[in-house]
């Protein structure tokens, strides 16, 4: 889980993303023999690439004295930093957003998948420690059995990037600096401390670790040894990777006994502009005449919980109250459309079925699309933020409002014919 970082976008094809910070961490598998950073590449005519090389130079002498002062010692800092090079496809992978976003209905059925659902019911029933995590840390197995099919496909695919260079790519190339300087400090303090060599902090370009995904500093703050062994092994050992998982999760704010989102269904006439707004108790909803959409009576733990509603497909698609631990999970990745994911496939591992609504069938929106609604919007008096492509909490704020005023159902969704819409009226050609 890039924890909350760049993979938002790769993960959720931007159908969703609620905050632009990068994303949670990524994972590795048992660590390779490590791989000596490639040489410095040979001097080049081109002005361009021996800029690079300076910066980066000017940008490692720096963080070395940044690193002293946060208590790594010199010889650390040179064995490890000492011949470093940018890596330009990290460079790449980070200034790279999907040309095309994939809407939720879409993302969600490839994440509910036949095969990964059987995969996920058969460790859910062959796993013997996930009673003991459960227990533990209070998040139910099916939640973690989810995140861990999500981030690793159940710890298959974790990621072969070096961590350390890296994260001194992206912090050199400068867009992340802060962030990434404090991830490389943590992957320099795991080094230091003797837990895993730098051979073992294989990941994600975007320095994610470990089969649920941490990044360096989620790995020294809340990774765990479960089975004891005395190493937190978030790489070869899946006991360990699932209850660091639960440990993330349950200091997120997980409630035990609570759910995470119900399927409901509106009335006619509903004010569609309640979407992303108040957090109330299931029976102040149920008054505005919102119903379960399975019929069942809430749980005591889940009646007296606050639930916000939400539309990821807006007013034609399913409807979801979420629950406290939906935000929860979006501690993880803070990204609706990862948080429904997670949950809807937890459901699937515990036996329930497919959503009553259907999800609608949609065009995928260009980045071009994307951005030119939000410039669309700013021109017609209602602030998105920035022109960035990416829609988020902003971007559909502003949408309802101006849908309010042209007297359209305010749901904040962004389908294609909102876009043109939009640019018709702004006189975007």
């Amino acid at each position: 889980m890039d924890r909350r970082v760049f993979l938002v976008l790769l993960l959720a094809g931007c159908a969703d993303t609620s905050t632009n910070a990068p994303l949670a961490p990524s994972v590795a598998p048992p660590p390779p023999p490590r791989v000596p950073p490639p040489a410095p590449a040979a001097p080049s005519a081109d002005p361009a690439a021996s800029g690079q090389a300076v910066g980066f130079d000017a940008w490692l002498a720096a963080f070395k004295q940044k690193a002293l002062a946060a208590g790594l010692p010199q010889q650390l800092l040179d064995r490890e930093l000492d011949g470093v090079t940018p890596d330009p496809k990290v460079i790449s992978l980070d200034g790279r957003q999907p040309e095309f976003s994939k809407p939720v209905g879409d993302y969600i059925k490839g994440v509910i998948s036949d095969d990964r659902v059987a995969v996920g019911r058969d460790k859910r029933q062959s796993l013997t420690f996930l009673p003991a995590i459960e227990a533990r840390y209070g998040v139910p197995r099916d939640i973690l059995l989810a995140v861990w099919a999500m981030e690793s496909a159940f710890g298959k695919i974790q990621g072969n990037f070096d961590v350390v260079r890296s994260m001194a790519s992206l912090a050199a190339d400068g867009r992340r600096r802060n962030w990434a300087e404090g991830e490389l400090i943590a992957a320099l303090k795991i080094i230091a401390s003797g837990e895993d060599t730098r051979a073992q902090l294989k990941g994600s370009w975007a320095g994610a670790m470990g089969q649920t995904q941490f990044l360096p500093s989620n790995y020294l703050s809340t990774a765990v040894d479960f089975d004891g062994d005395g190493r937190r092994d978030i790489w070869g050992s899946d006991s360990d990777s699932l209850a660091s998982a639960a440990n993330l999760l349950k200091k997120g704010g997980w409630k035990p006994g609570v759910g995470w989102a119900k399927e409901v269904i509106l009335p006619a006439g509903f004010d569609y502009g309640l979407a992303e707004g108040p957090r109330e108790v299931p029976s102040w909803w149920e008054a505005k005449g919102v119903k379960r959409a399975d019929g069942l009576p809430w749980t005591a733990a889940d009646a007296a919980s606050p639930a916000g509603l939400i539309l990821p497909a807006g007013w034609s698609g399913p409807a979801f109250l979420a629950l406290p631990n939906h935000f929860a999970i979006r501690t993880y990745n803070n990204s609706t459309s990862y948080a429904l994911g997670i949950g809807l496939l937890a459901d699937r591992f515990a036996g329930g079925g497919p959503l009553v609504a259907a999800w609608p069938v949609e065009t995928p929106l260009s980045l071009a699309d994307r951005m030119a609604a939000q410039i669309a919007l700013g021109r017609l008096g209602f602030d998105p933020g920035p022109a960035d492509g990416v829609v988020g909490a902003g971007t559909r704020k502003a949408l309802r409002a101006w849908q309010a005023d042209r007297k359209l159902p305010a749901d904040g969704y962004l389908s294609s014919d909102m876009v043109a819409r939009l640019k018709a009226q702004a006189g975007i050609s």
